[in-house]
């Protein structure tokens, strides 16, 4: 994912919008409790801008460095300060006095940041109790579809009632950025000021529907090092939505708690109240997306009675978008600052419970090649040939008889193919770790009809903050190991073949041994291809655990899978009923019949406590039966 910048007009940015600096000052400068994110480049929290602010680094992020010259902490710097800017200073922040948490994620080499790694931003930002993320990059999309793993983070944050803040890009078409071009996200053009698009921000139809403008150029901002510089770009208009975003929700907040608004609501405030195009030109109104952003607008549709209550606002423009599903349900349920930030929290809540496979990789050239000379040569069909250290069959042999050698490798964990943690053991059981990690990638080459195969692994682990670049320049967090206990190689096969035996003794002699092994197999695989995840999130943790605990899961299910039913949804809710120092998460599952469709559904629903990096499970399964 790249920036989204342009460059280069005196004056505050909170006097660059009509009204701005009256909500500025009635707000305080926002409620420290209403909690920003800025997914960007690292910041220089050294600088006197941000003296006084409640700013730090995510627990559990990516750990880097800000120092004058580096192009990311520059962007990163500049962003920041346009929320963050304590009063006094060169940069007056829009939202000086909400909380702040940083969570860099561009690659000072590559200067941008994979999909991948701005979905775990996204999802350790619900983790920290974000009621709004600014994310002022994205990446070109001919669709305006994020992958998977991106797409799933934005869901989360509508389902979480967090609202996402993204820059509409800088290519300056008729084009599409992920993630803004998302239904539930809020994408951000930007204009000069003269309030006219600016040639470089992009427009099409899906930000029609979602997307808003504002000011993006010469926007004051502060610089690693010192000193200030001023910057155009769709990255930093979006700051300025984001701020008043956040002013908005902080003065709902502070005048009717009671029924204040969500994050969600004030998207859909903001969108309703946009200043409509007054040109001719029917290309320059498209170029202004819905509209631009009408502060007062907002203000006077924030004190309406209507706009404070249960249900959502359509947006403006009548392009038939309207609040997705998604938006609706968060709305309803628990906003998530209800939800306990990190920061509040118990000492490891980075805590990491994932499920995936096993791999190795040498970083560097000269490693690999140490390897190659220590290795013994194998012979292949009679010929004796040098040794392969990407031949994890070879290697394991080698590890085998050399198990202090496991510690120069560097180990990971992958999800289809993708690295997406670097293991590293530490600690007293740091030995009894790396024979572990010998033990499973063993266990992983062995041929998939073969009983001790391994499918995938459970590990769990804390983020240390660390990364580690692999040998492909791919940047991965560092998960530590501390414990065996949790640690499993999952043996699929013994483990459907078990378990359908434990299920089918329990159910009548009509019972399909078939059906079971088939539903079983069905249970893994939808948690683990459907589901995926990076088990971060506390609900992750508790759905990946349910997996690795398929055995007690098999027993419960017995009159489900008995009964030739198949799994239909697996949800998670926190728990109301918990020990007081419980991370409880209730885990419901659904079952039916795929040949009666009519026929009542059956739900199990089972407590796990992730509050520990090994999960448990808490009282006894329940199961009821429902229509739907």
């Amino acid at each position: 994912m790249a920036l989204n910048q342009g460059m280069l007009a005196p004056g505050s940015n909170l006097d660059l919008l009509k009204g701005l600096r009256e909500l500025h000052e009635a707000t305080g400068g926002g409620s420290s409790q209403v909690t920003v994110v800025v997914i960007d480049g690292p910041v220089d929290f050294t600088h006197r801008v941000f003296v006084g602010a409640d700013l730090r680094t995510a627990l559990g992020a990516n750990i880097m460095s800000a120092e004058a010259g580096n192009s990311m902490a520059e962007h990163g710097t500049h962003v920041a300060s346009i929320l963050f800017g304590q009063p006094g200073t060169e940069v007056q922040g829009i939202c000086p006095g909400v909380r702040g948490v940083i969570i860099p994620v561009y690659d000072s080499v590559a200067r941008s940041a994979p999909q991948l790694e701005v979905a775990r931003a996204i999802e350790l930002a619900i983790e920290e109790g974000a009621d709004i993320i600014n994310f002022s990059g994205g990446q070109y999309s001919d669709t305006g579809v994020a992958d998977q793993w991106l797409s799933e983070a934005v869901a989360r944050c509508a389902e979480a009632g967090v609202l996402l803040i993204a820059a509409a890009g800088n290519d300056g078409c008729e084009c599409l950025h992920v993630p803004a071009a998302a239904s539930t996200a809020l994408a951000v053009g930007a204009i000069n000021s003269l309030g006219e698009p600016m040639d470089f921000s992009n427009w099409g139809h899906g930000y029609s529907c979602n997307g808003i403008t504002a000011p993006g150029e010469n926007i004051l901002g502060a610089v690693p090092g010192g000193g200030v510089s001023r910057l155009s770009g769709t990255s930093f208009a979006t700051p300025m939505v984001t701020g008043v975003a956040a002013l908005l929700l902080s003065q709902s907040r502070e005048l009717v708690p009671a029924v204040a608004a969500s994050p969600l609501m004030i998207r859909e405030v903001m969108l309703r109240t946009t200043s409509p195009c007054g040109k001719t030109d029917a290309t320059i109104c498209q170029r202004l997306l819905s509209g631009t952003i009408d502060v007062e607008g907002a203000v006077a549709a924030m004190s309406e009675a209507t706009v404070i209550g249960p249900s959502g606002v359509s947006p403006a423009g009548g392009c038939g978008c309207g609040s997705s599903p998604q938006n609706a349900n968060a709305e309803s349920g628990v906003s998530a600052s209800v939800r306990p930030s990190m920061a509040d929290a118990p000492d490891g809540q980075n805590m990491v419970y994932a499920l995936g496979n096993l791999s190795y990789d040498f970083g560097t050239e000269a490693r690999r090649d140490s390897f190659k000379q220590l290795m013994p040569p194998v012979e292949i069909n009679g010929e004796v040939v040098p040794p392969n250290p990407y031949d994890a069959r070879q290697l394991v042999a080698y590890l085998g008889d050399n198990t202090s050698e496991a510690r120069a490798l560097i180990w990971t964990l992958n999800i289809e193919l993708t690295p997406v943690y670097a293991l590293e053991p530490t600690g007293a059981f740091g030995a009894d770790l790396y024979g572990r990690l010998v033990e499973i990638l063993a266990a992983e080459i062995l041929g998939e009809g073969e009983e001790d195969h391994v499918q995938r692994v459970s590990i769990p682990g804390r983020l240390t903050g660390n990364t580690v670049r692999l040998f492909s320049g791919q940047v991965v967090p560092v998960l530590q190991l501390e414990n065996p206990r949790g640690m499993y190689g999952w043996k699929h096969n013994a483990l459907i073949a078990q378990a359908a035996e434990a299920v089918s003794g329990r159910t009548s002699a009509t019972a399909d041994l078939l059906t079971i092994q088939n539903n079983l197999r069905a249970f893994l695989d939808r948690v683990y291809y459907d589901l995926r995840n990076l088990g971060v999130l506390s609900s992750d943790r508790a759905i990946n655990f349910a997996a690795t605990n398929a055995f007690q899961a098999a027993m419960v299910f017995s009159e489900a899978l008995g009964g030739g039913m198949q799994l239909e949804t697996i949800e998670t809710e926190m728990s109301p009923f918990a020990r007081a120092d419980a991370d409880a998460w209730d885990v419901k599952m659904k079952f039916f019949d795929p040949e009666n469709t009519r026929r009542a559904r059956r739900v199990y629903r089972f407590t796990i406590d992730v509050s520990e990096l090994m999960p448990v499970t808490l009282g006894q399964v329940r199961s009821w039966t429902t229509a739907v």
